[in-house]
């Protein structure tokens, strides 16, 4: 089962007054990046909330985001009686300058906020509950995601299936349309001149064509990309394998460009336009797997 690299979950909880808010976005990346945003007060806890979001995603570009407000009666700041004496005797001092009681708590060091070490460590407790909560609903998004793109993987990959078995049902029939187009020129050019197309020039020169034109390995390991990309996408292990996928669709591509080079029939042309068709969509869907 292939997963999505897009998801979103979110969680929250209030805790003695204190709201906490976790929300996660993944967008698909090459490899696990991870950008927590945090309010000023819980500036620095990033390591510990990324380590919690390496454990659950594996690929992906995650952004976390986290609110926090604090409404209990720890919030309220301490007056620094001190810095406030200070400032006030400085001002007596001054001539004609007045200050009411509500400036000069806005004045640097009067309002203290407690450094509140213990509150951060219980914030980050619950910081890394609800970021696993968060990440088990972008999981679960990505997984349902991955069933849309299954899906829409397994069409693409029945069409590709569909076109080879008209090109191997082909292939004999070019060989034959050569043969008798050969034939008629090289009668009418050697009646010219009084003589007769020799079988053995003919039967050699359809066999240096078919051996030049041959796609039958092509065919076969194509076909063999298809069952190692139908085994990878239904796998029942949710190890990451959109990399995997997408360098076999490279090698899909490759196949199908020699295909085309070497066989010039403009009934296998056709069909091989569709399969190379088939392939980009399919290119662009697997960017999206985790």
């Amino acid at each position: 089962m292939i997963r999505s690299m897009t998801g979103f979950g979110s969680a929250t909880s209030i805790v003695d007054g204190r709201h906490f808010s976790v929300e996660i976005r993944s967008l698909n990346g090459k490899h696990l990046k991870c950008h927590v945003r945090l309010p000023e007060d819980l500036l620095g806890l990033e390591p510990e909330l990324e380590a919690i979001v390496a454990g659950a995603i594996r690929r992906g570009t995650i952004t976390m985001t986290v609110r926090f407000q604090d409404r209990s009666s720890n919030a309220a700041a301490e007056i620094n009686h001190e810095a406030l004496d200070r400032y006030m005797k400085q001002v007596s001092e001054i001539e004609g300058v007045n200050m009411d009681a509500g400036s000069l708590l806005h004045l640097p060091g009067v309002l203290v906020h407690g450094t509140g070490e213990d509150a951060r460590a219980e914030a980050l407790n619950e910081l890394k509950k609800l970021a696993g909560n968060a990440c088990a609903a972008v999981n679960t998004m990505r997984v349902e995601e991955g069933k849309a793109l299954e899906s829409d993987l397994g069409d693409h990959l029945k069409r590709i299936a569909g076109d080879l078995e008209h090109i191997e049902s082909r292939v004999p029939e070019v060989n034959e349309l050569y043969s008798e187009r050969l034939k008629s020129r090289m009668s009418s050019m050697l009646g010219e001149l009084g003589k007769e197309v020799r079988e053995e020039d003919l039967i050699r020169e359809v066999a240096i064509f078919a051996e030049k034109s041959d796609i039958a390995e092509e065919v076969s390991r194509l076909h063999g990309h298809l069952d190692q990309f139908r085994e990878l996408v239904s796998q029942e292990a949710s190890s990451p394998v959109g990399r995997t996928l997408d360098f076999i669709t490279q090698e899909m591509l490759r196949e199908a460009n020699t295909m085309a080079s070497k066989c010039l029939d403009p009934v296998v042309s056709k069909h091989v336009v569709s399969i190379k068709g088939a392939v980009d969509r399919i290119k662009e869907q697997v960017q999206n797997v985790e």
